[in-house]
C-alpha cells in the first residue's frame, strides 16, 4: 500500500512493489492534432515551427507582411502583386546576415554569377577559341609557305 505525504505545495507518494506490479488504470485524453501552417479558418499560424522563427526575428514584421500578401493574393500568378513586400523583406534580411544565412544562390548572385554574366563569359570563351583556331590556321599557312620557299631555295 502506498503512502502519500504533502509538504507545502509538493505531494510525495511512496509506492510499494505491489503498487508497481498492477497495471495502471489511468487513461490520458486523446491529444488534439497540432495545427499546421494554415489554421482551419484560413488564417496563418504564425506559431508554426515550420516557419523556423522567421515571423519573430528582427525582420518578423516584414516577413509577416510579405507572407500574408502572398497567402491572401488573388493575382495571377499568385503573389505577383507582392513584389514590394518581398523586396522590403529581402532588404531587411540583408541588414542581418548573421541571423539570416545566405543560400548558395545568394552567394552566386553576390559574386556576379548570374545567367547574364555566365552567358557573356561563355561567349568570350567561344570568341577566344575562334581566335586561337584562326591564329593556328594562319600559323600553319605561314609555316607551309616558309617550307615551300625554303624547299624552292634549296632546289636552286
Amino acid at each position: 500500500m502506498s503512502i502519500c505525504k504533502s509538504y507545502g505545495k509538493d505531494k510525495v507518494i511512496f509506492a510499494t512493489k505491489e503498487d508497481h506490479a498492477t497495471p495502471s488504470t489511468v487513461e490520458l485524453p486523446e491529444s488534439e492534432p497540432a495545427p499546421g501552417l494554415i489554421l482551419e479558418n484560413g488564417d496563418i499560424n504564425w506559431n508554426c515551427p515550420c516557419l523556423g522563427g522567421m515571423a519573430t526575428g528582427p525582420c518578423g514584421v516584414e516577413f509577416r507582411d510579405a507572407f500574408s500578401c502572398f497567402h491572401y493574393s488573388e493575382a495571377q500568378p499568385k503573389g505577383s502583386d507582392c513584389y514590394d513586400a518581398f523586396k522590403t523583406m529581402q532588404d531587411c534580411m540583408a541588414n542581418y546576415p548573421g541571423v539570416y544565412k545566405q543560400t548558395a544562390n545568394d552567394d552566386d548572385a553576390e559574386e556576379g554569377l548570374d545567367m547574364g554574366t555566365m552567358l557573356e563569359e561563355e561567349e568570350d570563351v567561344q570568341t577566344d577559341k575562334s581566335e586561337i583556331a584562326t591564329t593556328r590556321d594562319s600559323s600553319k599557312e605561314s609555316h607551309s609557305i616558309e617550307d615551300k620557299q625554303s624547299t624552292t631555295v634549296a632546289q636552286k
